[in-house]
């Protein structure tokens, strides 16, 4: 007896094996593979009839049994075009696995096949044929678990088995089909020839939506995270959120009510929240606000599905979910897909599975030609790197659509996995109203032209079933069509607005506010101790590196006054005080438990065994939930999730740090389309604060700037802080003041490098129990005395420390220097005081190290001009422009630095620009 796995083969097998091996030494692993298949469910036989054939014969039917599992779906009618694959793919034939057309009526054993009536092989040859290349492809066989597998085997091979959907049930899906075709032609003809991005050609998507809300109710699920991209949003907005079809209309007649510093965006990015009633509780549905920038907003769900988790508490993903509704052309072409799904296992960013749905229209604007969009069979084959299983489904198929919505739900639910249903349909319109797709896919839309529509065709199947009348199909589209003309809501079970509960977090009092408005940042000396003491608290036996001790040692003296407090400490301290009063703080990024500079250490190992310890975590019973996560190697997807963990929560205090400020621009467009815009365009507000190391250090061009200027040139109507702190007390205050202050809006910090050491930078205790965070940084040296100095340099960052040092080597007495510590909203009233306690002063001089056309001069040299007096000239110091942000070479660079220091100063002459 031989045993493989859970499989017993007795010796009628055993020769076969040995023999097609012998025939095919390369075929050892695809027999072995095809017998685990066999033997994994533990099923010996499904049958107790005869076994008829020899054994190479039920050695092709076992055969023949995988390869349906393993490449079915390469064969399934799953495009309702008809058109022929990429790479054609024939109907299995049962000669390739040693079968003949004699064999068709003998019985075999079917293993671990559960189909139903397959006690002949021609009857399994239909039953498989059915199952595995009829309306849905099912890719499963590269899950590594083989009790996921085995799950879905059940579901799919038992498919026939089930009850008959009801003829109710039936109605109900043509309901919402019928909704979804006949407001896109409403739009059509009311609002000629406008974009609105039809969903037409993949109109099964609202029954889609529908079903999963429905099923997710029986799940006792609470909320559902909805992101989509422009096509089809208006549909669902109307059909599913449930926003009244009049304020759609005037929107379309572009009736906008904007608040100052808003620009309101296109109708199909925007948002939606809402209650639907299901018949066991009800679940509210949030879709969030969306740019046009393709699968951009994915991590942005992820992170506002998080939250809310973390919130209430949902560590299995039990109540919160989050749905993704994915473009096939978009799925497959963007990097920020595939640094999302890296992150639906990770520690700290997983959400227990998320629902990917593909509105596979078969195109991405004019492209269509596989060869032309992907490398891949399918747009999904991304999911694979996370053993994700992907149900291809025809979405003429009403009945296979909603069971596999079901189906990928129970998926989800079960395993905390991603799952995607792959709703493959077409785009009966250009990529928009106005575009004719016939020029570039003469075939594709000639065929399109001559399809029913979906809901024609499912009407019909219906009509002929006798389960609805013509009569009956014709009430639901005047009805229907009625009810818009009216402007009334039109989705399925939702809760009017009056009875909604109460979900959202409290923004509005934040709307509005000033970014001067009041706030006490500073601590008492006796709580200082007292919460160093917590964070220096550590378990018993836990051994730090000697290099940490050494840090922790020099802290206690910090919180005793015996020495200045570093950046370290401070940035800390600022973390534990606010955790302390119960402020939830999220922190991420690359390294930075540890910090990539060596200087934080928020997360403590033990040396002695695999074993990490968070002071932060252990401050009170009541505190604020604190993490510190390593991020996977990302910024986009990083970024994007920690944008959307902040949009939900203004109480909580959440921020993302770059591993060096220069790998910021590897999430631009979140930058862009997110954290600089979304309350100009939205009206989202959020608290999300970055942290990105910046300075020119002789450290090349790829290790030296945070891209100053860049967030510079986004800032307009106080839409974001940029600050630039110089010592460890501002750090402190400000990320203190970014929690006490009542205004929300995203902090920009430019961290030191060297500053973390410097201990010119390091502050005072009574700097953290006495002071506040200063926008401007005044001249503090007694030996400059006002009425002497004839020229003020203006400068932020670590510039300063150089012009002090050799300020004072050279023993110049005439420069003041102020230094900005933020540069936006501008301190313009706080910067002309400082100007004012020098009247003699007639040079103004702006110091950056950075590029000329780099840092703060091009952005901000007009706050700077409205800051001067009449009489006073303004200079700019800084390198020459630069294409690159700083020099390769470390003698060019000290080279550089020392005729930006001496200009500024008045020892070598401004260069004339």
């Amino acid at each position: 007896m031989l045993f493989i796995g859970k499989l017993r083969l007795s010796k009628l097998f055993f020769p076969q094996i040995i023999k097609t091996m012998n025939n095919n030494p390369n075929a050892h692993q695809d027999v072995i593979e095809r017998f685990i298949s066999y033997g994994e469910n533990n099923f010996e036989s499904s049958t107790q009839q005869p076994i008829g054939g020899d054994s190479s014969q039920q050695l092709g039917v076992l055969r023949l049994i995988y390869a349906y599992r393993f490449s079915g779906h390469l064969r399934a009618k799953i495009d309702p075009l008809r058109r022929p694959r990429h790479h054609s793919t024939p109907p299995f034939k049962i000669s390739e696995f040693g079968l003949l057309e004699s064999d068709l009526d003998k019985t075999f054993d079917v293993g671990s096949y559960q189909g139903a009536n397959c006690s002949t092989l021609r009857e399994l040859m239909y039953s498989l044929e059915k199952t595995y290349c009829g309306s849905l492809g099912v890719e499963y066989m590269h899950i590594p678990n083989i009790e996921e597998r085995r799950w879905i085997q059940t579901r799919i091979e038992t498919y026939d088995s089930r009850p008959e959907n009801s003829s109710q049930f039936k109605k109900w899906l043509l309901q919402r089909l019928t909704a979804a075709e006949v407001f896109e032609k409403f739009l059509h003809n009311k609002y000629v020839g406008q974009k609105r991005f039809s969903l037409e050609g993949s109109d099964s998507l609202i029954p889609l939506l529908n079903v999963l809300i429905e099923h997710s109710g029986s799940h006792e699920m609470k909320r559902i995270c909805l992101g989509m991209a422009h096509r089809g949003r208006l549909n669902v907005l109307i059909n599913i959120m449930g926003k009244r079809a009049e304020h759609l209309f005037k929107e379309f007649d572009g009736e906008l009510d904007l608040s100052a510093n808003q620009t309101g965006d296109v109708k199909y990015h925007q948002g939606f929240s809402s209650d639907i009633d299901t018949a066991n509780d009800a679940v509210h549905l949030a879709l969030m606000f969306n740019p046009s920038h393709l699968e951009l907003v994915n991590p942005v769900i992820e992170g506002y599905a998080r939250y809310h988790q973390d919130i209430v508490g949902d560590e299995n993903g039990e109540v919160i979910l989050p749905v993704l509704i994915h473009g096939d052309a978009a799925f497959s072409g963007q990097g920020v897909v595939m640094e999302t799904l890296n992150m639906s296992q990770s520690q700290g960013y997983s959400t227990k599975g998320t629902i990917h749905i593909i509105i596979n229209n078969q195109i991405g604007f004019t492209t269509s030609k596989q060869y032309d969009a992907r490398s891949t069979d399918y747009c999904t084959d991304v999911v694979k790197m996370v053993n994700a299983p992907v149900f291809h489904v025809n979405a003429e198929d009403l009945e296979m659509v909603s069971f596999v919505t079901q189906l990928a739900l129970d998926y989800r639910m079960r395993y905390k996995k991603d799952v995607v249903i792959d709703l493959m349909c077409y785009r009966r319109h250009g990529h928009n109203e106005a575009d004719e797709p016939a020029v570039t896919q003469p075939m594709m839309y000639e065929t399109i032209r001559n399809m029913p529509t979906t809901r024609a065709h499912f009407a019909q199947s219906l009509i002929t079933q006798g389960v609805v009348t013509q009569k009956e199909v014709d009430e639901m589209i005047a009805n229907y069509r009625q009810k818009l003309k009216d402007g009334e809501r039109v989705a399925y079970n939702i809760i009017p607005p009056s009875q909604k509960r109460q979900w959202k977090l409290d923004w509005e009092k934040y709307f509005g506010a000033k970014w001067t408005a009041p706030y006490t940042s500073k601590i008492s000396k006796k709580k200082i101790k007292e919460l160093n003491g917590k964070l220096q608290a550590l378990p018993d036996g836990f051994e730090l590196h000697p290099r940490v001790k050494k840090v922790m040692v020099g802290r206690q003296k910090m919180a005793d006054g015996e020495i200045n407090a570093d950046w370290g400490f401070a940035e800390t301290l600022a973390y534990a005080s606010l955790a302390d009063g119960g402020t939830p703080i999220r922190l991420s990024g690359q390294d930075c438990g540890r910090g990539t500079f060596f200087h934080r250490h928020a997360v403590l190992h033990n040396q002695l065994c695999i074993e990490d310890y968070t002071p932060l975590q252990h401050l009170n019973e009541n505190q604020g939930k604190v993490q510190v996560i390593d991020s996977i190697l990302s910024e986009e997807a990083a970024l994007g999730f920690e944008y959307g963990y902040a949009t939900a929560n203004p109480e909580a205090l959440v921020l993302w740090e770059a591993q060096f400020g220069d790998f910021v621009n590897g999430a631009q467009a979140i930058i862009d389309q997110f954290i600089a815009s979304a309350e100009a365009k939205w009206g989202r507000l959020s608290n999300l604060v970055m942290l990105l190391p910046h300075g020119l250090e002789g450290q090349g061009p790829e290790h030296s700037s945070g891209r100053l200027e860049r967030f510079l040139q986004l800032c307009a109507g106080h839409n974001m802080q940029v600050c630039v702190p110089t010592t460890a007390s501002q750090i402190f205050h400000l990320l203190r003041r970014q929690m006490l202050r009542k205004f929300r809006a995203p902090l920009i910090i430019m961290t030191p490098k060297s500053l973390l050491r410097n201990p010119l930078a390091a502050s005072p205790m009574h700097k953290f129990t006495e002071e506040k965070f200063r926008d401007v940084y005044e001249e503090q040296y007694e030996n400059i005395k006002p009425k002497k100095v004839d020229r003020i340099v203006m400068c932020s960052g670590k510039v300063f420390y150089e012009l002090l040092t050799r300020r004072q080597d050279d023993k110049i007495n005439n420069v003041a220097i102020l230094r900005l510590e933020q540069l936006y909203p501008f301190p313009a009233e706080t910067l002309h005081a400082e100007l004012d306690k020098y009247p003699n002063a007639k040079e103004l001089v702006w110091c950056q190290e950075e590029p000329i056309n780099q840092g703060a001069w091009y952005t901000s040299r007009h706050n700077f001009m409205h800051c001067a007096k009449k009489g006073q000239t303004i200079d700019i110091v800084a390198r020459d422009l630069y294409a690159a942000p700083a020099e390769g070479s470390i003698r060019q660079h000290n080279i550089n630095q020392n005729y930006v220091i001496e200009q500024a100063l008045g020892i070598a002459p401004i260069k004339e620009r």
